[in-house]
Parts: structure tokens; C-alpha cells; sequence
């Protein structure tokens, strides 16, 4: 799979990560359902992991899924919590689940930024968080969040992009360009609003095999995007989304075929 640095931060990961919403959410009893999942995901070449408080279980089935094999993941979680002292109890929390450190620790939807970056920059300083990051998924917030990019207190964002949610390219992808900051992509599939897709016949004149692949590949032909993290709770289907990282992308005729088959 193609690697892409995550902006200015010297590390690079895989272009294909695995979201957590929703899928992630399950009782110990279907454990071996996310220990599938992460399974099939590293063995395709998937590295990234993101999950949040805000998923409920989501984080600690994560965490358990990943426990003997924690050296191989970069785990990307968040703060969701309007109140700093509950940030840190999720921090203390995460940093139980994951071994003892997180790699990227994300203010959730903008969630009283002001309030938690500065102490996770200290987190950050102490060797806990690795590095620090912005989400949100409205573009009405993307004027707060080209505030906490030029702020220079992060090192990467996540945001939607996908052939109907295409504000991004227009202010955050120009602006992360230019100031050096990682992209991750949430919602490649639009909140499953895209699937299932056209017919089969209709992905032939575009190369690809599959919609999900097809999605994935439009997406990775941006190349200031870093990674993009499709959520599954299928093993296969975190294989054949790993797959869609190994280029090569769309050119710009396939991408409008892709657009025209979304819309």
C-alpha cells in the first residue's frame, strides 16, 4: 500500500486506515468480531486506526483488538468533552487502552478547543500524545477549524471529502497544503449515502472492481489527502478497502466518471 507523510510530523502511514463509528460499538461478546477486523486490516496493510470517546465502546474494543500487535498500529483518537477535567479522564482512558500512548490525539468536532489544546500540548511535551489534530464534519465549522489550522498547535485535520461532500477542496485541503498539516478523510462513503453504487458494468470503463474501490480511488488521487478511514465490521471489506491504496489513482476523466455515477 502507498505510504504519505502526515504533513510536517516526519512519520508517514499507509493511505488506508480503518474507522471505528459505529462499528465498533459492540458488547464483549462480539469481541472477535473487531479482532477480525483489525486482523484482516493489518494483514492488508492498514496501519491507521481512528476511534473517539464519542463511539462509545468503540475505543476499548479497539484497544483490545490491538493489544498483541499495539507496536504495528498508529492509533488516532479524540477528546469529545466540552469540560477539560472529563478530557483527561478519556485521555487517562485511552492511554490505558492503547498501551500507554497515543500517536494522534484529535480535538472531536472542535469540542472546546480552546480549552483542551494547551494541555495537550503539555501531554504532547511529556511524550503521552505523539502528535495533535482538529476534526469536524460541517462545513459550516470550517472557518473555526481554518482558525485552529493557522494556529499552529496541530498537525493534522479530519474531514469529509467525497465525490458529494466537496467543500474541503475549496478552503481546508488549499490551506493544510500550505501550512504542512496531514489529512485524514471521514465519511469516504457519505454515512453509506453512496452505497451500494452502480452496477458492475458500469465500473469496467472506470478501472476499478468495485464502488467502495472506486470511492477510495477518487478520494486517493487527491494527493494532499493523507489517508482516508473507511469504518467496517466485515474482514473482508477491510481487505478489499486496504487494496484500493495500492494506486494507481484516478486520472481526472475517471474521477468526473465517478462523479457523474454519484450524483
Amino acid at each position: 500500500m502507498e505510504r504519505r507523510s502526515l504533513g510536517k510530523t516526519g512519520v508517514s502511514v499507509p493511505v488506508v486506515g480503518l474507522g471505528t463509528w459505529l462499528t465498533f460499538d459492540i458488547g464483549p461478546e462480539r469481541q472477535d468480531v473487531a479482532d477480525d477486523v483489525v486482523a484482516a486490516a493489518l494483514e492488508a496493510g492498514t496501519r491507521l486506526f481512528d476511534s473517539s470517546p464519542m463511539y462509545d465502546r468503540a475505543e476499548e474494543v479497539l484497544g483490545r483488538a490491538i493489544a498483541g500487535c499495539r507496536d504495528e498500529a498508529f492509533i488516532a483518537t479524540k477528546i469529545w468533552s466540552p469540560v477539560q477535567e472529563q478530557g483527561r479522564f478519556q485521555l487517562e482512558a485511552q492511554l490505558g487502552y492503547f498501551g500507554g500512548r497515543v500517536d494522534l490525539e484529535q480535538v472531536h468536532n472542535l469540542v472546546a478547543w480552546q480549552q483542551h489544546l494547551p494541555w495537550l500540548r503539555h501531554e504532547q511535551e511529556s511524550g503521552r500524545i505523539r502528535f495533535l489534530g482538529a476534526t469536524h464534519y460541517q462545513s459550516t465549522a470550517f472557518r473555526e477549524l481554518e482558525t485552529v489550522m493557522r494556529s499552529g498547535q496541530i498537525d493534522a485535520v479530519q474531514v469529509p471529502y467525497n465525490p458529494r461532500e466537496r467543500e474541503v477542496e475549496r478552503r481546508i485541503l488549499p490551506l493544510a497544503e500550505e501550512l504542512g498539516l496531514g489529512v485524514i478523510v471521514m465519511r469516504p462513503f457519505g454515512e453509506r449515502a453512496l452505497l451500494p453504487g452502480p452496477a458492475p458494468a458500469e465500473l469496467e470503463r472506470i478501472g476499478v472492481s468495485t464502488w467502495a474501490e472506486a470511492l477510495l480511488k477518487w478520494i486517493l488521487a487527491d494527493e494532499r489527502v493523507t489517508c482516508v478511514i473507511p469504518a467496517t465490521s466485515d474482514p473482508a471489506h477491510a481487505g478489499e478497502n486496504a487494496a484500493a491504496g495500492d494506486g494507481p489513482w484516478l486520472n481526472d476523466e475517471q474521477r468526473r466518471m465517478v462523479e457523474e455515477l454519484a450524483s
